[in-house]
């Protein structure tokens, strides 16, 4: 068993609570509600503008042209590809996408975030890799499993999410990944290899909650007192 096989054996109950948590569940029957939508849109394109700035920090500690080129085309795909699902989720809420865009971050968003930075600035690459694969490793089987559950048609609201998601370029970006961690952690020590489990694990249930915050259209403590007022 390879290591990232291990992560995800030793984490298979969050991977099943986010295929079973109501929003996406929702993305496979066709119906989410819009302002649940709109608040995933505003945390996740800050979400994914963190994560091309933690892409750069790993260029910034990249010894050789084949790990940099690896990134910066990971920047490329964010940047060009994945805002492919966020235009499907404003057609379906008749949002402009330029309107969700430059909002606070809500408290799991700015968590995950963070937990995410921490690690890039603080720990080695395979550290950085560990937290960030949750990302692309949860929403590639949640394609897939939506796909094999659904089976949706092109009319199907989410249709183009979904098969974003399903198809290869989403398993691809995955498995690049899961590579390169697999050959960092034959030479990481007992305890990188922890930290590296610590990061993944945390990843993991900060997707979930992810999924949670959106769905619920989570604010600051703050902010829900003003609202009851």
């Amino acid at each position: 068993m390879s290591f990232t096989e291990q992560l995800r054996k030793e984490n298979d109950a969050i991977f099943q609570q986010i295929f079973e948590h109501p929003f996406v569940d929702g993305i496979g029957k066709g119906n989410v509600p819009n302002e649940s939508i709109a608040h995933y849109i505003k945390a996740d394109f800050e979400y994914l503008n963190a994560f091309m700035k933690i892409y750069g920090i790993a260029i910034s500690k990249s010894d050789n042209r084949g790990d940099i080129q690896y990134f910066f085309d990971k920047m490329a795909f964010i940047l060009n590809d994945e805002i492919h699902p966020h235009h499907n989720f404003c057609e379906y809420i008749g949002v402009p996408y330029e309107t969700l865009q430059g909002h606070p971050l809500p408290p799991t968003a700015d968590h995950y975030i963070k937990h995410m930075m921490y690690h890039a600035q603080t720990g080695t690459m395979a550290e950085t890799l560990g937290a960030l694969l949750p990302c692309p490793w949860t929403y590639q089987e949640i394609g897939i499993e939506l796909m094999e559950k659904y089976q949706p048609e092109k009319d199907h609201p989410f249709y183009q999410w979904i098969s974003f998601y399903g198809d290869t370029g989403s398993r691809n970006v995955t498995a690049e990944m899961r590579e390169r961690l697999d050959a960092l952690a034959e030479e990481a020590s007992p305890l990188e290899k922890e930290r590296i489990k610590e990061a993944f694990r945390k990843s993991c249930e900060l997707e979930l909650a992810f999924w949670e915050m959106a769905y619920t259209c989570e604010v600051w403590p703050s902010k829900k007192a003003v609202t009851k007022a």
